[in-house]
């Protein structure tokens, strides 16, 4: 069981991450090729070194793969959540949206899950925002393919895509959870407890 988990979420990291890179649909809008309106490695591994407490080899091993895959973010989401699973699961959780080109907005998320998946645990989320050119656009369902193994230093990271927004959830957290799970995330301006 543990072998199956553990194939699961290697794969759901390696494969999911290369077809969202392999879609030619998928390539950044030229407006933001300027990296005025981007975030930098440099400035990612910074912030991702000073949110999770991490080292900056270990934050630039982990963004290393996600910009090999998608670029520079346009913005990113820093906050924290909670999650639990016995082959159904539930996530809720709570942060910050700051774009590059300067808004700054509240963010709630919540969504089911479900998989070979039980355990529960809590997480600092540090969520790289791709294709956003307008804040409400985000306010939708992110469907997306999580492996609970963490890959650097504790930190996981699984692809969501909506329309042409992609985001790029980095998890490090505590608890005891094993598994995989597929599911999707709902972004709202306020809290909601119903997950549907």
């Amino acid at each position: 069981m543990r072998i199956l988990a553990a194939t699961i979420a290697a794969l759901s990291v390696f494969l999911v991450g290369p077809a969202f890179a392999q879609d030619p649909q998928y390539g950044q809008p030229s407006e933001y090729s300027d990296p005025v309106d981007t975030y930098s490695q440099d400035e990612l591994t910074d912030a991702v070194t000073d949110f999770f407490g991490v080292t900056a080899e270990a934050a630039a091993s982990m963004l290393e793969r996600v910009f090999s895959d998608l670029g520079r973010p346009v913005g990113y989401i820093a906050g924290e959540e909670v999650s639990g699973a016995i082959g159904f699961g539930l996530r809720y959780g709570e942060g910050y949206l700051t774009m590059k080109s300067g808004p700054r907005e509240k963010v709630y998320w919540r969504g089911p899950s479900v998989g070979w998946d039980a355990g529960g645990n809590a997480s600092r989320v540090f969520v790289l925002v791709y294709n956003l050119n307008d804040t409400a656009q985000l306010f939708q369902r992110f469907p997306g393919v999580e492996g609970t193994a963490y890959l650097v230093a504790g930190m996981g990271v699984n692809y969501q895509r909506a329309d042409d927004i992609t985001l790029a959830p980095i998890r490090s957290g505590v608890g005891l959870r094993a598994g995989a799970n597929v599911g999707y995330l709902a972004y709202t301006r306020r809290r909601a407890w119903l997950p549907f």
